[in-house]
């Protein structure tokens, strides 16, 4: 390929690694709907008067930008090197791209292989095969329903989560490097934290340069509004260039300008964008295809599904309502087939079942359920509070998914990635034994470990619930250590576990900009 000028002062490397970037891009995109559409505009384009053939290259792109293709197109390429794993050795396997430690490939290995038993273990103590069509009364009746499932009452009490949270904790709590022992022969420093294996986390000089706009010095929206009387100017002008961001459609544009906060008006389109979230008409034609796999296809996960948000999401006061959307959106989820492309980049890899008869040979294995992902109690709570922000089920659908294959994976899958589990825990537990020790050793002594994966899914949902009522949406790892610094006090007066349990009960009256600006640039030092 022809690279151009501006690549002249990069080295060898930097442009070659340019280069495959650049057509692992366009691999993706070939096989992408975008790409059919695109190929099908330009060919439509050629009849027009102002595209002519001694300017052929240049007429078509000016037509491209303006009927804005040239945005979709720009908006996708930034979603994929928002996805894409970053690059490694060329000759490295390919296991290496998924998981560069070996340690922690196999304690993922192994993790797989323990929920695999466990749902396994289930179907055959109550004899329910993993799949199986419904019949033509069970699928009149379920799509009778379908908009009224959270009145439905089916008996529940056999089916048991394939795992909690507290069990996930536990494997990462035993997590250990073979070949790494600190330097420590006593073993004292290591039994501090919860989390003991040797991960790069930032510090806190690093995550102020790279939480930037959360200084003292930046203007932030949502600050004391309600104390405002009326509008300040910095307000009015954010909000209308919010408005032209858009208006222009442009992820990178709409990821930059939310680091200031975003209006409660904007919020909805402006994670769409970001997201890359188009909810046309073929968007709505795939969701309505999923919804009717799902009446006809009855799978053992379903009822996992049904479990998992009678347990969660029924009895909090914040999402009770939107029961019947968790059961739409989980269940579609399920069957989901684009969901698998993520394990490209996972540490993780899709459960597969063998037709019956046919155990262990490979071309009779398919993966189960069909988006590879098994869910776990806690798992509506990924949902859950984006039900506030979108009512139509195909687009709630989309975002969710978007967000899982970009962010939520890496919240259930044991890697070395900087914004997987190991790492937020890590870092969790290094700012406050660095910049709170006595809380730290206190919550310690009295057998309350403060670590992220203390409340796993709930500190997620908890943070979600502050950004609907604040308007911002900062790192959970920094959010987590920001709202124990808040609750120290209370904290360190605390005697029990379930005494620190009901001081972090509920946070849904934090405010989330005062906190974080605290936390980073005034109180530590």
């Amino acid at each position: 390929m022809e690279l151009g000028p501006e690549l002249e002062g990069e080295s060898e490397l930097e442009k070659r690694q340019l280069s495959v970037t650049i057509a692992r891009i366009v691999q993706r995109l070939r096989g992408s709907p975008l790409h059919s559409e695109l190929e099908q505009e330009a060919r439509t384009s050629l009849h027009k008067s102002e595209v002519r053939i001694e300017s052929l290259k240049e007429d078509l792109k000016e037509f491209l930008r303006k009927s804005g293709w040239e945005k979709k197109l720009q908006n996708a390429v930034y979603r994929e090197l928002n996805v894409l794993p970053e690059l490694g050795h060329p000759s490295a396997p390919p296991e290496h791209t998924k998981e560069g430690l070996m340690y922690i490939r196999r304690a993922q290995v192994n993790w797989e292989k323990r929920v695999l038993k466990s749902l396994n273990s289930m179907c055959t103590e109550m004899s329910i095969p993993l799949a199986k069509k419904r019949s033509a009364d069970e699928q009149r009746e379920l799509l009778h329903k379908w908009n009224e499932m959270g009145t439905d009452e089916p008996d529940l009490s056999h089916f048991r989560p394939v795992y909690a949270p507290k069990d996930f904790l536990e494997v990462l709590i035993n997590l250990r490097n073979p070949n790494y022992n600190g330097g420590d022969p006593t073993g004292l420093h290591s039994s501090w934290g919860l989390i003991n294996v040797p991960l790069p986390v930032k510090d806190l000089p690093e995550l102020r340069e790279l939480y930037t706009e959360l200084g003292l010095n930046y203007e932030q929206l949502g600050i004391d509004d309600s104390l405002r009387i009326s509008p300040e100017p910095f307000e009015i002008e954010y909000i209308r260039l919010g408005q032209k961001v858009l208006s222009e459609q442009d992820s990178a544009a709409a990821q930059q300008y939310i680091r200031q906060g975003c209006p409660t008006t904007l919020r909805a389109d402006m994670w769409a964008i970001i997201l890359n979230v188009n909810n046309e008409l073929e968007d709505s034609l795939y969701y309505e295809q999923l919804k009717a796999n799902v009446i006809q296809h009855d799978l053992l996960v379903d009822n996992l599904i049904y479990k998992d948000v009678k347990l969660t999401a029924s009895n909090d006061d914040y999402y009770f309502v939107f029961e019947d959307y968790l059961y739409q959106v989980l269940l579609c989820f399920s069957r989901d087939a684009l969901v698998l492309d993520h394990f490209n980049y996972s540490s993780a890899s899709p459960p597969k079942s063998y037709i019956k008869g046919k155990l262990a040979l490979e071309d009779y294995a398919v993966v189960y359920p069909p988006n590879g992902v098994v869910p776990f109690h806690g798992f509506a709570m990924y949902v859950a509070p984006l039900c506030f922000l979108y009512h139509e089920p195909s687009k709630l659908y989309k975002v969710f998914r978007e967000m899982y294959v970009r962010f939520f994976f890496r919240l259930h899958n044991i890697s070395s990635h900087s914004s997987g589990i190991v790492s937020l825990c890590l870092l969790f537990e290094t700012l406050i034994q660095t910049y709170l020790p006595q809380l730290f050793y206190h919550l310690r002594e009295i057998g309350a470990q403060p670590i992220l994966g203390y409340n796993s899914l709930e500190i997620l949902a908890a943070r979600m619930k502050i950004i609907n009522i604040s308007g911002w949406s900062p790192s959970s790892r920094l959010l987590a250590a920001a709202v124990f610094a808040y609750r120290a006090e209370n904290l360190m007066e605390a005697t029990s576990l379930a005494a620190a349990e009901a001081v972090l009960a509920d946070l849904s009256t934090l405010q989330v900009m005062p906190l974080l600006q605290l936390f980073l640039f005034a109180t530590l030092n």
